[in-house]
């Protein structure tokens, strides 16, 4: 089967798209023919380890696993005699972020709680769009968050993977929803039932003098001091993306701003797993939530899409359809 090889950090023309042995699921793993991934900000960061201290876990020369892309959606091809949940011909989507990776290759092998099965609805590009974002999301707004019905949340970034299933969420949840993102992209959060847009390009929200009960931030950056004078005085911050600046001061400051007060500043890492997975598939079998897809790209013309990925400005999701 071909595959996308990893060997070396740095730019996505460094990979290396090779014939390799295609795997034999063991007892307690499923055989996936996959037919589309998609790209999220965690497989530039394992791609280019522009995060330093992300290599005390990837490999600090060269990275440990030579396999990259995590949201995959495919067919099941074959089975181990312990698996319970799936058989043959079953359309499966997931996150393999926990398991190894893979998503890049005609062929991978996993457990089965990476997976569930994909919404009816929805095509393998659409299915595989969901996984990493959407449950980055809605744990970042259910879990961190606590979010309510009639708060009002703020999601700064919105136009992006994580942020387009957060306006849709937070909707979903009931809340009074601003959307923050460039100007090109209001229509998107607007159709996305944002209730209020904010251009980041002509106004900083963080000096407007409005708070918000729960402010997400997938994108953008804004000192943490700043997000925390946007924020009522039982408000939650919860970073769920952006700058390696970003990540780090919410890890790092954000316990330490958090103490002695009721406001609380703190970021989300998803935990991929099959029942949230398996709820978001409910959520977009219901029509309460869909994909955002900007780009599709096939297999061969991944380094491009990477490409496209690392410059930052996409809307929703970048797709690789692998039968393309």
């Amino acid at each position: 089967m071909k595959a996308y090889i990893h060997t070396t950090y740095g730019p996505p023309d460094l990979l290396q798209f090779k014939d390799v042995e295609k795997p034999t699921p063991k007892d307690d793993e499923v055989l996936v023919n996959i037919h589309a991934a998609s790209l999220n900000a965690y497989d530039w960061h394992l791609l280019t380890a522009d995060i330093f201290l992300s290599r005390m876990a990837t490999g600090l020369l060269k990275p440990k696993s030579t396999l990259l892309g995590a949201d995959i959606a495919g067919i099941v091809e074959a089975v181990g005699k312990n698996i319970k949940l799936f058989k043959v011909g079953n359309e499966v989507f997931g996150d393999l972020a926990s398991c190894g990776g893979g998503g890049f290759s005609e062929y991978v092998s996993v457990p089965e709680s990476a997976l569930a099965l994909k919404p009816h609805n929805l095509s393998f590009e659409e299915s595989a769009a969901i996984p990493m974002a959407a449950v980055t999301a809605l744990q970042g707004l259910r879990d961190e968050g606590k979010i309510k019905p009639s708060q009002k949340v703020l999601i700064n970034g919105a136009s992006g993977g994580v942020g387009t299933f957060a306006v849709q969420l937070a909707k979903y949840f009931g809340a009074e929803v601003t959307a923050v993102c460039s100007t090109r992209n209001q229509e998107l959060a607007q159709k996305l039932g944002a209730d209020y847009v904010i251009d980041y390009t002509k106004e900083n929200f963080t000096e407007s003098g409005k708070e918000y009960d729960l402010i997400l931030a997938a994108n953008g950056y804004h000192p943490l001091s700043a997000y925390k004078r946007a924020l009522t005085p039982e408000g939650v911050y919860v970073m769920a993306g952006g700058t390696m600046r970003q990540i780090f001061s919410a890890m790092l400051l954000g316990p330490l701003m958090s103490m002695g007060g009721s406001k609380k500043m703190g970021g989300v890492s998803a935990k991929p797993n099959q029942k949230d997975l398996t709820i978001m598939k409910e959520l977009l079998e219901a029509d309460k939530v869909k994909p955002i897809i900007d780009k599709r790209y096939p297999l061969s013309d991944l380094p491009e899409a990477l490409s496209y990925l690392g410059e930052g400005h996409a809307q929703g999701k970048i797709i690789i359809n692998h039968k393309a």
